[in-house]
């Protein structure tokens, strides 16, 4: 045999795992990199790439920086230049011993300007040609809290003065507060020091004023003292530079400050720059405290306040000429309310010819006549010989006490007892009755007795104590007692039990009064309202910036002279804002009022450019803003603290998220109170607002899951009409009436668990309640007309 070759067993056998993917998909592999992207590393990248992305990040800086520049000179562009649109900086002084006037003096003596026609009150300008524009100041009254909202409307600037020796009293913080609410443009604060004041002392007075002003305005940085040359020019120069910050509600809207106001044969004439928007003369324009008119034509006028240094007298005048008018076929008019027809709704009598077709169809049988007195009149029974006048202060025998009851009862149960049985007649009956009247006179004829005006009043003010009122209602919430001397069927007609308030059906269209037919009701809101604001940019209208004078039509005299302290001031409306509607807003009342705040109660609500006097109702706030399944919403008797509720009242349209101020007068104090802030909303006609009344009653006897109640109800008819409704108790339980027990008004109630002795029967009841119409407040705020329906408020 030949040789083999020898072959070593192999101790290693190397085998390599195989790749998992075969042939991958991208999906697997999207899968497996789980969102994540390769980034590529700067090492690998070339430096051409790597200066590319440097000088692109450049450039778009630069372009950035640009268009800010490019965006601030577009909005300075309006008061560049001495002839330019002057900057409306309104000085509002907040404590007594300082003036407005004298700090604008302060400030026009940096730059050498003369300040010896700068008045006490109104309007005055001044040039400003080192920083190449002009200052309009409106210089206030301390105090003049309405004079002080209208010039904040308008104004570009505010202008705090602050005392170091004086504290701000009630008057200068409601006044902050005010302003903050309605909205406040930039503001500089100054202080205005008195020969008495220590300049050693200025540091820590400036840092006490400014940790005050930060509570209201947390943008101020620096309080600037009107004694100080470098401080006066730092505060003229915040005056005079950069892009003053709107108010928000005001930047769809146009405005003019009139700084010359005439009137001529019923044409108010009204000169001043266009502010906000375009001014078009299809729409209407308000005057505050006035009412809104119609524009007749709007003409140009030439500056002739500041001429620039090389203009000569032989300067040629330009001619004014008409810039718009008004177009007739899309001008708005000045109907803000329906007229509705009340024949049209009118219930008439049936003609003869229709009787006799009614006789004729029940067989010839004619209709008897109506008797003679149909309404029934109330029968009274008074003792012998006693005066009709004698007998209006008998006390009704239900108020007496608890002995008395039992007598009655006693007495009512012998009667019946008499009745049953057939023992008495007429003669003996009437004799029986006789003396029961004479006991009962004896014990309820009260001897009528004048007091004094001092108990009167004494009493009076303890009956109108609304704290007390107040209190009752947080502890019992809408509970009332049942009139014993009323039927409640009467009393309560207008209410109406609901299964459940949130889900249970409520036709907004039932029943509604008569203010409903004149009010106006979008069919939808939000698309009203963004046309309007679309032509409100679109349209073709005076440009902001051109000094015009604006002529009115069909306005009063007193419109031009009332209230002189005030600046005179003119808005654009937009279309629809004339019109009247229901208005709902979101309140919360101020922390620092005092006293109680109750649904109808006079206040003034201002909003935009409008200041009104309404009566408020208030309702709950569902919850995000909804309406709910149903869209009720239940009445808030009183407006409380820490709580958001719904204030509704007839008023003009509102577009856009308007801040508003509810104020209350104060007798004797031009001052009034800040009572709440809030926001408009949106006028929704068919929110109901129901009021909730709540009757309580008392188990008197309890068998496990029944109880008779007792003091809910006084007689058996009305525990017959109220049967339906459903109960319910204070530890949670619901029940319904099962019948009626006795004459005495007791009931026999079933509920779904074991009732309790120390439980209260309750029954809610809802009716539908409305506002009352706003009115424009006349000639700046006057004071709130007196509630002729207070009493209604009250149930």
């Amino acid at each position: 045999m030949g040789a083999e070759a020898h072959h070593h067993r192999p101790t290693l056998k190397q085998q390599n795992k195989r790749f998992k993917s075969k042939h991958a998909t991208k999906h697997s592999i999207k899968t497996a990199a789980k969102g994540k992207t390769a980034r590529q590393s700067l090492k690998s990248a070339s430096t051409a790439t790597i200066a590319q992305a440097r000088q692109n990040r450049r450039n778009n800086a630069k372009q950035i920086q640009a268009k800010k520049r490019q965006a601030l000179i577009s909005a300075t562009r309006l008061f560049s230049g001495s002839d330019g649109t002057p900057r409306i900086v309104a000085v509002i002084p907040l404590t007594p011993d300082v003036s407005a006037r004298s700090t604008i003096q302060g400030l026009a003596e940096v730059l050498d300007v003369p300040a010896e026609g700068c008045p006490e009150v109104g309007t005055w300008r001044m040039s400003a040609e080192r920083f190449k524009t002009s200052l309009q100041f409106i210089p206030l009254r301390y105090g003049d809290v309405y004079s002080a909202l209208d010039a904040c409307r308008v104004a570009d600037y505010v202008v705090f003065v602050l005392s170091p020796t004086v504290e701000v009293d009630k008057c200068g913080d409601t006044l902050l507060r005010t302003l903050q609410a309605q909205g406040l443009p930039d503001v500089v604060t100054t202080f205005h020091p008195d020969a008495s004041f220590d300049p050693k002392s200025k540091g820590g007075v400036l840092k006490s004023l400014l940790s005050f002003i930060q509570y209201f305005v947390p943008s101020q940085t620096r309080v600037y003292d009107i004694h100080s040359s470098s401080d006066r020019l730092n505060a003229l120069r915040s005056l005079c530079e950069g892009k003053p910050s709107g108010v928000r509600w005001r930047e769809n809207r146009s405005y003019i400050l009139g700084e010359e106001v005439v009137w001529s044969e019923g044409v108010l004439s009204v000169t001043g720059y266009v502010r906000g928007s375009q001014l078009s003369p299809d729409r209407l324009v308000h005057i505050p405290g006035h009412g809104d008119y119609q524009i007749q034509c709007v003409m140009s006028t030439p500056t002739s306040h500041f001429h620039p240094k090389n203009s000569s007298d032989d300067a040629i005048e330009i001619e004014p000429a008409v810039l718009a008018e008004p177009d007739p076929e899309s001008a708005d008019s000045l109907i803000s309310t329906n007229d509705p027809d009340d024949l049209a709704n009118e219930q008439t009598w049936p003609t003869e010819e229709e009787m006799n077709g009614l006789e004729q169809s029940a067989g010839g049988a004619s209709l008897p006549d109506a008797k003679a007195g149909t309404t029934p009149k109330r029968v009274k029974r008074i003792p012998k010989g006693m005066s009709e006048y004698q007998a209006t202060w008998i006390v009704d025998s239900d108020e007496e006490g608890d002995e008395e009851g039992h007598e009655k009862d006693d007495n009512d149960s012998a009667s019946m007892d008499a009745e049953a049985h057939g023992e008495h007649g007429e003669e003996e009956e009437g004799m029986a009755m006789e003396e029961l009247m004479e006991v009962e006179s004896k014990k309820s004829v009260v001897a009528f007795q004048d007091l004094d005006m001092e108990e009167e009043t004494q009493q009076l003010k303890k009956w109108r104590d609304r704290k007390r009122e107040e209190e009752e209602d947080a502890q019992f919430p809408d509970e009332v007692d049942t009139p014993m001397d009323v039927p409640a069927r009467t009393r309560f007609q207008r209410y109406r039990g609901l299964r459940s308030f949130r889900t249970s059906p409520w036709d907004p269209y039932e029943n509604l009064p008569r203010d409903y037919a004149r009010i106006f009701q979008f069919e939808d809101f939000k698309r009203t309202e963004r046309s309007a604001f679309r032509k409100a940019e679109e349209g073709s209208g005076v440009e902001p910036g051109l000094r015009v004078t604006v002529h009115l039509k069909n306005v009063p005299q007193e419109a031009s002279t009332s209230n002189p302290g005030a600046p005179f001031v003119i808005f654009g409306l937009l279309k629809h804002e004339h019109k009247k509607t229901v208005l709902h807003f979101t309140v919360q009342r101020n922390t620092e009022c005092e006293g109680s705040v109750r649904s109808k109660d006079p206040l003034l609500l201002c909003i935009g450019p409008r200041r009104l006097r309404v009566n408020p109702i208030y309702s709950q706030h569902t919850k995000g803003g909804g309406k709910g399944q149903n869209n009720v919403h239940k009445f808030e008797k009183y407006l409380r603290h820490g709580v958001t509720n719904v204030a509704t009242i007839y008023g003009p349209v509102v577009f856009g998220k308007q801040p508003c101020i509810l104020l209350r007068e104060n007798e004797g104090s031009q001052v009034p109170d800040l009572v709440a802030m809030g926001t408009f909303i949106h006028p929704d006609t068919t929110r109901v607002i129901a009021k909730r009344i709540v009757l309580s009653g008392h188990p008197f006897k309890l068998h496990r899951k029944t109880a008779t109640v007792r003091y809910m109800f006084f007689n058996r008819e009305d525990i017959n009409y109220f049967k339906p409704v459903q109960l319910h108790t204070k530890h949670g339980r619901v029940g319904h009436i099962k019948e009626s027990l006795g004459t005495h008004g007791y009931f026999k109630a079933h509920f779904d668990g074991s009732m309790n002795q120390m439980d209260t029967v309750c029954m809610s009841l809802y009716k539908r309640v409305y506002p009352k119409w706003a009115e424009l407040v006349k000639d700046g705020a006057g004071g709130p007309r007196e509630n002729e329906d207070d009493e209604m408020v009250v149930e």
